[in-house]
């Protein structure tokens, strides 16, 4: 009988990634989040981690607003359903393009982001939070690894929900001159007047283009203090690439 990576228990740096993400969840949760899964081509786990969040087990635990996103065009649909504050977790390959551009774009829209997966590694960065089974074997996504992952995520939040002096929101880190820190912003729309419309984690705001003109609708941009400073290229994380800019 071949074993799979999960069947082997889990290492200490795994062990340790599990209980970051669960903080992070509890963090955003208690700050009102919602998640949103995403599993394109192993749906069923976009559909049961909604159910596992939304549905506790336990009596007298809480139900987490958890939402499963799936179709054909799942980049459109996590940029029209997420806010700012929000969590969006994917199960999926290293390689998959929508999760790809999803992980890309996921700070210009304010949200955490968790990728859970196997074999190929996915970049340095390309989430918040990386949660992967080091195992090339093709049937790992159908065995219960994933699952162990969320069902471990889920417990360790509510533990987490157990010390609510831990998941006050931390100051971030800003410009001191400016107080303004740098954010990624998703191009909008363009104006014929060296400005254009783009959503930061902040918001939608009208920035100045004239250091990075010219840009395109769909751009991911670095913006500091009113105006776009630089493009994010290709080989960034929070980048996306030409062929990405209408996903």
């Amino acid at each position: 009988m071949t074993t799979t990576a999960i069947d082997r228990g889990l290492g200490s740096e795994l062990a340790a990634d599990l209980a970051a993400t669960a903080f992070t969840l509890a963090k955003r949760f208690s700050a009102g989040a919602t998640m949103w899964s995403l599993a394109p081509g192993w749906e069923p786990h976009a559909l049961h981690i909604a159910v596992e969040f939304i549905h506790p087990v336990i009596v007298g635990k809480r139900a987490l607003p958890a939402v499963a996103l799936t179709g054909a065009d799942l980049v459109d649909a996590v940029r029209v359903s997420a806010r700012a504050g929000d969590i969006v977790i994917a199960v999926s390959g290293a390689r998959h393009p929508d999760v790809r551009s999803v992980m890309r774009r996921a700070p210009a829209w304010g949200v955490s982001t968790v990728w859970i997966g196997s074999g190929e590694r996915p970049p340095a960065g390309s989430a918040d939070h990386v949660l992967w089974l080091d195992d090339p074997d093709p049937r790992v996504p159908a065995t219960g690894g994933f699952v162990l992952f969320y069902h471990v995520l889920w417990e360790l939040t509510h533990v987490c929900f157990e010390h609510p002096g831990l998941l006050k929101a931390a100051a971030e880190e800003v410009c001191i001159t400016c107080s303004d820190e740098g954010r990624l912003g998703e191009v909008l729309a363009v104006s014929g007047d060296g400005t254009a419309q783009v959503r930061t984690a902040g918001g939608v705001e009208t920035i100045a283009t004239a250091l990075v003109e010219p840009v395109d609708v769909g751009e991911l941009v670095l913006v500091h203090a009113g105006t776009a400073i630089s493009r994010v290229g290709d080989d960034q994380p929070g980048r996306a690439g030409p062929a990405e800019r209408r996903r």
